[in-house]
C-alpha cells in the first residue's frame, strides 16, 4: 500500500468520530445539527476527487445559505438573503400557525444539500452521510410530534429544493475530467501559463471558464479588478526578474518556520479540507467555544462560505484574464534548469495568488463577525500531525496564508499582495449582508 492510499484511508476513519456522536439535541439547537455535518462535509473533501479549492468553495456557499434560510424561515427577526444574492427568489415559507421543530428543518435542509453536493463521493462518503442522516434522525425525531416532523421535513426539503435549483444555473454545477477542459488552446507568448505536470491531465489548466461563474454577493465576476502584474521581462534589472529572483533566493535560504508555514497552509486537494475548508474549520471551531446558537452559527457559515466562494471567482476571473506563468517555469529558463520549489506547483495561472484572494475575503468576514482582534488558535492539521498556530488577528492569518506561497515558491509576491487586496475587496460584499432586521 503506498503512502497516498494510506493517507486517503485515514483520511476516510476520520469519518468515524462524526458518526459516533453524542446525542443531537431537540428543538431549540439546531446549530449542533449545523457543525455535525459541516465535520462531516469537511471529511467528504478530503476524498472527493472533484473538489478542487473553487469547487470545495462554491459547496460550502450553497451549504450556508442553505442552513441560513432554513434557520431564518422560522423567526421574524431575522432576514432572508433572497433579493441579495445574486439569482436567489423569495424562498418557501411556514405555514402560518403551524408548529416546526427548527432542528428537523435545519438538518433536512442541510443533509439534502449535502447529499446532492457530494452525490461523486464514492461509496465510503455515501456511507457516512446515510450513517449521518439515521444518527441524527434518530436523536431528533425522539419525543415530537409525528405531525410535526413530517412538516419539519417537507419545510426543509422545500427550502433544500429550492437552493439547488438556484445553484444549477451559476456555471459551476457541472464538473468534467474532475475540472480539466477536454479541449483548451494555450496562450502564446513568453508570459503565458504553461503546463508544470508531467500528469497527462494537467497539460491543460483547471476550471479555466470558473471566473465566469455566476457569484453570489459581488455583482459580477470582475467586480474587484487588478491591475496587469509586472511586465513580463527576463532582463535582470527588471521588476518581473526581481520578483522571481526573490522566490529563487527565498527558496535557497528557506528557514525551518518558512518551511512550516508553507506546509501548514498548502491544503492540497485530496489531502485536506482545501483552503477553503482551512477556513471553515477555524470558523466552526471558535463557533464551538463559545457555544454559539443557531442563529450566530448560520450566520458566520452562510457569509464565510459566500466571501470564500466569491474569493474564488473573482480570482480565477483575473488568472484567466493575466494567463501568467508560474515562477517554476521561469526561475528554469532564467536562472536554473534544475530548480524546484517546496511545494508542488498548481495546474492553473499564477497572478493572482488563490490563497490570497480567498484568505482576505475570509478575514474581512472573520473580523466583522469575530472582531478585529480577535486572537486565536488554528488546529486544523492537528490530526495530520502538524501542530497547531497562534494568530493575534484574522488578518495576521491572511497574510501568513498569503506568504506561505511564496515560501513553497509558487507565487511571485505581486500575486500575494494584489491577490489580498482583492480578497478584501470582494469580502466586503458578504461583510455587508443584511442577515437580521
Amino acid at each position: 500500500m503506498n503512502r497516498h492510499t494510506i493517507r486517503k484511508a485515514l483520511a476516510l476513519l476520520l469519518l468515524l468520530p462524526v458518526l459516533l456522536l453524542g446525542p443531537v439535541a431537540h428543538a431549540g439547537e439546531p446549530a449542533r445539527v449545523m457543525i455535525a455535518w459541516y465535520d462531516l462535509i469537511l471529511e467528504l473533501v478530503r476524498h472527493t476527487p472533484t473538489y478542487s479549492p473553487p469547487v470545495a468553495s462554491r459547496a460550502f456557499a450553497y451549504l450556508g445559505v442553505a442552513a441560513h434560510e432554513a434557520n431564518a424561515s422560522g423567526r421574524s427577526d431575522l432576514m432572508s438573503l433572497a433579493g441579495q444574492l445574486n439569482g436567489l427568489t423569495a424562498l418557501p415559507q411556514r405555514e402560518s400557525g403551524k408548529s416546526y421543530d427548527d432542528a428537523i428543518v435545519v438538518h433536512t435542509a442541510v443533509s439534502l444539500t449535502t447529499l446532492n453536493f457530494f452525490g461523486n463521493t464514492g461509496p465510503t462518503g455515501e456511507r457516512a452521510m446515510k450513517a449521518m442522516v439515521r444518527k441524527l434522525e434518530k436523536d431528533l425525531y425522539e419525543g415530537v410530534a409525528q405531525d410535526v416532523i413530517e412538516r419539519s421535513k417537507a419545510h426543509g426539503t422545500a427550502i433544500a429544493d429550492h437552493i439547488l435549483a438556484w445553484s444549477k444555473s451559476d456555471g459551476g454545477a457541472v464538473i468534467e475530467n474532475m475540472g480539466f477542459p477536454l479541449t483548451h488552446k494555450l496562450g502564446e507568448g513568453k508570459s503565458r501559463w504553461v503546463p508544470t505536470s508531467l500528469i497527462q491531465q494537467q497539460q491543460v489548466p483547471l476550471l479555466p471558464n470558473w471566473g465566469k461563474n455566476r457569484p453570489f454577493a459581488m455583482p459580477m465576476g470582475s467586480s474587484c479588478p487588478l491591475p496587469p502584474p509586472p511586465e513580463y521581462s527576463e532582463d535582470t534589472a527588471s521588476q518581473f526578474y526581481l520578483e522571481a529572483k526573490e522566490v529563487y533566493d527565498t527558496s535557497k535560504s528557506l528557514t525551518k518556520e518558512q518551511e512550516i508555514i508553507a506546509r501548514f497552509w498548502s491544503d492540497d486537494p485530496m489531502m485536506s479540507p482545501t483552503p477553503p475548508g482551512h477556513w471553515i474549520f477555524i470558523a466552526l471551531r471558535l463557533l464551538e467555544n463559545e457555544k454559539a446558537d443557531a442563529v450566530r452559527t448560520a450566520d458566520v457559515l452562510a457569509r464565510l462560505g459566500i466571501a470564500i466562494a466569491d474569493g474564488f471567482i473573482g480570482c480565477w476571473d483575473s488568472k484567466y484574464q493575466y494567463d501568467l506563468l508560474r515562477p517554476i517555469t521561469y526561475i528554469r529558463r532564467t536562472m536554473d534548469p534544475k530548480w524546484n520549489a517546496l511545494l508542488i506547483t498548481p495546474p492553473f495561472p499564477e497572478y493572482p495568488s488563490g490563497h490570497s484572494s480567498q484568505s482576505g475575503a475570509a478575514e474581512i468576514v472573520m473580523a466583522k463577525l469575530f472582531g478585529e482582534n480577535f486572537a486565536f488558535v488554528d488546529s486544523t492539521h492537528e490530526r495530520d500531525g502538524i501542530k497547531p498556530r497562534r494568530f493575534e488577528s484574522f488578518r495576521e492569518a491572511a497574510q501568513e496564508a498569503a506568504m506561505s506561497r511564496l515560501y513553497g515558491g509558487i507565487h511571485f509576491r505581486a500575486a500575494i499582495e494584489r491577490g489580498l487586496e482583492q480578497g478584501h475587496c470582494i469580502g466586503g460584499y458578504a461583510a455587508d449582508l443584511k442577515t437580521k432586521r
